[in-house]
């Protein structure tokens, strides 16, 4: 499987996280607004389904007088393919 270069995470050259006391890893965020919770599910649940990756988290935000002010964020590592590593 060939990788979109705008789905791929940059890091920096001589990046180390070998370290298991420092918990750093690559990750992506994602932000779904919609006028409803349902709408901010919805639209999340769609995304994710189309994509080859791993969920790490979620967050919720309201942003009060917002036309769409229900926030989810979706934080996210990619799914690689074990043969391309």
């Amino acid at each position: 499987m060939e990788h979109d270069p705008g789905l791929c995470l940059d890091v920096p050259e001589g990046f180390d996280d070998s370290d298991a006391d420092s918990q750093v890893h690559p990750m992506a965020r994602k932000l779904f607004s919609a006028s409803t919770a349902a709408g901010a599910f919805g639209k999340a649940q769609e995304w994710v389904g189309e994509q080859s990756l791993l969920v790490v988290d979620v967050s919720w935000d309201y942003a009060w007088g917002e036309d769409e002010p229900y926030t989810l964020s979706v934080y996210f590592t990619f799914e690689l393919d074990p043969d391309d590593a």
